[in-house]
């Protein structure tokens, strides 16, 4: 009887502990085979796959994103996290559920014309994926054009210009200027990031927020997409 109460009092904490050690393991950046394998552990304790996501892989992500912004972190490290946190969302990929994983929106990504640099744009994607949004991602060098006519096809709640270059800067107000000529703009919002963006150029070309690292990206989405 003493046995089994210890083991009830136990149980709770226990399914907490294996989340917290997730998020900490990959805070730490402590590689893909341990955050993995404690996923599996999570999984096997009939811990949901939403939970994994939200209170495990996400506030871990959160804790690199901070580590970043305090200069504890560079982008050496912001790239290793990404990396761990791709292959475990490999892994959880077939096991993500439509029903289960509540999808807070839809972004259309890319990285505009002139520009092939793509580093940031997916630490960004991977880190709004694993906050719950669907991210459609035109990768790089995209055409003004195309931005607009993939906004009218999917009507994304949000769309991400990235730029890194500033001799491609003159590309995002282009894409704003197309998006107001064909009526839509009113119906998304534009978030731009990049290491050639600021705040102040967000609002001369009327962007609605420049995110200064993905973490920002994504707080920005969750605050314009309210329920």
């Amino acid at each position: 009887m003493i046995v089994l109460l210890v083991e009830q009092a136990l149980e709770g904490p226990k399914l907490v502990d294996v989340l917290d050690e997730i998020s900490s393991r990959l805070a730490n950046l402590d590689g893909p085979e341990k955050v993995r394998s404690l996923v599996e552990k999570a999984l096997s304790q009939n811990i949901s796959v939403s939970d994994v996501v939200e209170k495990g892989l996400r506030l871990g992500l959160q804790q690199v994103g901070a580590k970043y912004e305090a200069g504890e972190y560079f982008l050496a490290e912001l790239l290793f996290a990404a990396s761990i946190l791709d292959e475990v969302m490999q892994f959880l990929k077939p096991r993500l559920d439509a029903a289960e994983l509540e999808k807070k929106g839809t972004i259309l990504l890319g990285t505009v014309r002139g520009d092939m640099h793509d580093i940031g744009k997916n630490i960004f994607k991977m880190t709004a994926v694993a906050a719950g949004f669907e991210v459609s991602d035109l990768n790089v060098d995209v055409d003004p054009e195309r931005f607009v006519q993939e906004s009218k096809r999917i009507n994304p709640e949000i769309l991400g210009l990235s730029c890194l270059l500033t001799t491609a800067l003159p590309e995002i107000k282009v894409v704003i200027d197309m998006l107001n000529e064909s009526k839509i703009r009113n119906q998304v919002k534009v978030l731009i990031g990049g290491n050639a963006v600021t705040k102040e150029f967000a609002m001369e070309v009327g962007a609605d927020a420049a995110a200064l690292n993905a973490v920002e990206g994504v707080d920005f989405c969750r605050s314009a997409i309210k329920p």
